[in-house]
């Protein structure tokens, strides 16, 4: 307990401290008269472009980037089973605490830990004026980038910045009845897991979510910036200004990367969502 305690004083200090200099970036004056309670959460899979457009938000004036808080997304995998309200209480009572001791209450702040998306309905309850973008990519590029990673890898050692360990063991998206089953894939098949999972989840509060294909977002980045920006009631400029550092060497780099093997067992995860959202 000591040790979490402790982990969690740190999390607290390294994370407010990057927000107060995010605050402060370009002489950029922070309200202090109220709290902007218009945030903005980048959710959707692990590689699939969320800290560039949470980055990209976060740039525009009057915005802050809070980037990816540990400490909440190491308390998503208890809050996830909760009720709407109680993941709420959470994730207002982390978020304010760190914009607070950083300062920028006055921003307008921009959340983006991809494991928010499996407690949207709760970020969004305790942000009644908050939007929800959520960053779509084609599942088998993102495999391509999770099997580079290696953080599902069976043997992997270490920890993310929010204490939890890599590796292939099945995390709290991993349905109860295929928990055998996942153990036993491949690592493709679990990279394709994940990005269904992640997916599916992003996409619960579809009447508060702005989709964003990073497709879309490479061919057409004025575009998607103009787009984005009326939905969430911002200037357009800073946005496409932000969204024209985009890179998309990438994007098809599964046609090269993975083996038949590999693809066979993506589409036999993901084929049906891939095939919902037009990629199959």
């Amino acid at each position: 307990m000591a040790a979490v305690r402790g982990w969690q004083a740190a999390a607290y200090g390294v994370t407010v401290a990057r927000i107060a200099r995010r605050g402060l970036r370009g002489g950029q004056r922070l309200p202090r008269i109220h709290t902007d309670e218009r945030a903005v959460f980048v959710v959707g899979s692990p590689r699939s472009g969320t800290t560039f457009t949470g980055s990209a938000l976060g740039s525009q004036p009057g915005w802050v980037d809070l980037g990816e808080v540990p400490l909440l997304k190491a308390a998503v995998p208890r809050l996830a089973a909760l009720p709407a309200e109680a993941q709420a209480r959470e994730v207002r009572s982390i978020l304010e605490r760190i914009r607070g001791l950083a300062l920028v209450r006055g921003l307008r702040g921009v959340e983006q830990n991809p494991e928010t998306s499996f407690v949207l309905a709760g970020a969004l309850t305790a942000y009644p004026k908050g939007l929800a973008v959520h960053v779509v990519r084609d599942g088998r590029d993102v495999v391509c980038s999770l099997l580079e990673r290696g953080w599902l890898s069976a043997g992997r050692d270490g920890a993310d910045d929010a204490q939890q360990p890599y590796g292939r063991y099945a995390r709290f998206w991993v349905e109860p009845v295929r928990r055998e089953e996942h153990a036993r894939a491949g690592e493709a098949r679990r990279a394709a897991w994940a990005w269904r999972r992640y997916v599916g989840a992003a996409r619960a509060i579809p009447d508060r979510t702005i989709e964003l294909r990073y497709e879309a977002l490479v061919e057409s980045p004025r575009t998607e910036a103009d787009r984005i920006a009326e939905r969430v009631g911002s200037e357009p400029e800073p946005l496409r200004r932000a969204f024209a550092q985009v890179h998309g060497s990438s994007l098809g780099r599964w046609r090269r990367d993975l083996t038949p093997e590999q693809i066979a067992d993506v589409e036999a995860e993901a084929g049906e969502l891939l095939a919902e959202l037009g990629y199959l």
